[in-house]
């Protein structure tokens, strides 16, 4: 269970609409395929993270923009059906954030974001949000909200003693006087590689790109892999975190599955190490189900699993 002094993760991003189609195999350039099924999910990273790490026990608020359409109320009811705390989230005159995402047999996908609504997330709603809180936790960006919010929110919060991890995708530069202030940065390989002007194609080249964010001021780099894990890279130590073995249904919510757990498990105490083992095993669960927030695991779920794997290595 989480402790009652567990620390409070805010989560500043993006809440969106996933509009869902799947097929045999991801259409070529020019290509129409014809799709099997249609669905339309709760999403956006920034929605999805908080919503991984609230099911998980996490004490979450979400800051962030909606619309003014049937599709604002179905998001702030999912948050809150989750245990995420809505009260910061800002109704604005325009639609809210769509995604349009093609997801392939082998659960491979494309996305297509229209930001909407996401694109008014400022500087006053992080103001708002960080001064309602008492004591300094978790703060919790991505890429799909303006650039000058996210480094504002990290700023802020640095300022204020917050431990910051970025989740930098989608993939875009970063200042250096940003990355900076960074404690934990969890890029993918291409977000690595935007980051760094480095090729990331094996666990090695994880490790070269890690040294050179380290080299920024970043604290703690976590390349996640797909199939592969993960490589944790930090001045003391680096090394491989493994992926659970699944039958992958969808990857959509993988990546924010692993950074919302790994949320949960600092703001409860867990040292990163524990964390990212932590958090493997909820992004593991995420990919044998459809969709985004649908698909991520309940806490019970992700130690149940956990407990399974210990008494198997006995």
């Amino acid at each position: 269970m989480v402790s009652v002094q567990s620390k409070p993760v805010l989560v500043v991003g993006s809440l969106n609409m996933d509009l869902v189609a799947t097929a045999d195999r991801l259409p070529a350039v020019g290509e129409t395929v014809f799709g099997k099924d249609f669905a339309t999910f709760a999403g956006g990273k920034g929605a999805n993270q908080a919503v991984a790490a609230g099911k998980l026990g996490a004490k979450v608020t979400m800051v962030g923009c909606i619309g003014q359409d049937a599709f604002a109320q179905q998001l702030l009811n999912s948050l809150a059906a989750n245990s995420v705390n809505t009260a910061l989230v800002r109704q604005v005159d325009i639609s809210t954030g769509t995604a349009l995402i093609t997801v392939g047999a082998s659960g491979a996908n494309t996305i297509v974001v229209v930001p909407g609504a996401n694109a008014h997330c400022n500087k006053q709603d992080v103001d708002k949000a960080l001064s309602s809180f008492s004591q300094p936790g978790i703060l919790l960006v991505q890429h799909e909200v303006p650039s000058i919010t996210v480094e504002y929110a990290i700023k802020a919060a640095k300022a204020a003693g917050w431990t910051v991890i970025l989740n930098p995708a989608p993939a875009r530069q970063v200042p250096e006087s940003t990355l900076a202030l960074v404690d934990i940065i969890t890029p993918n390989e291409t977000e690595a590689a935007v980051l760094t002007g480095s090729k990331i194609n094996s666990p090695d080249d994880a490790v070269v790109a890690g040294k050179r964010l380290l080299a920024l001021g970043v604290k703690a780099v976590v390349v996640t892999l797909g199939g592969q894990g993960a490589m944790c890279i930090t001045n003391q130590e680096i090394y491989h975190v493994p992926p659970i073995r699944v039958d992958a249904v969808d990857t959509t919510a993988a990546g924010d599955a692993y950074t919302g757990a790994l949320a949960a498990a600092l703001a409860e105490g867990q040292s990163l190490k524990a964390g990212l083992k932590f958090a493997a095993v909820a992004a593991g669960i995420s990919v044998t189900r459809r969709g985004a927030q649908p698909a991520l695991p309940w806490r019970q779920e992700v130690d149940e699993l956990i407990g399974t794997q210990e008494e198997c290595t006995k």
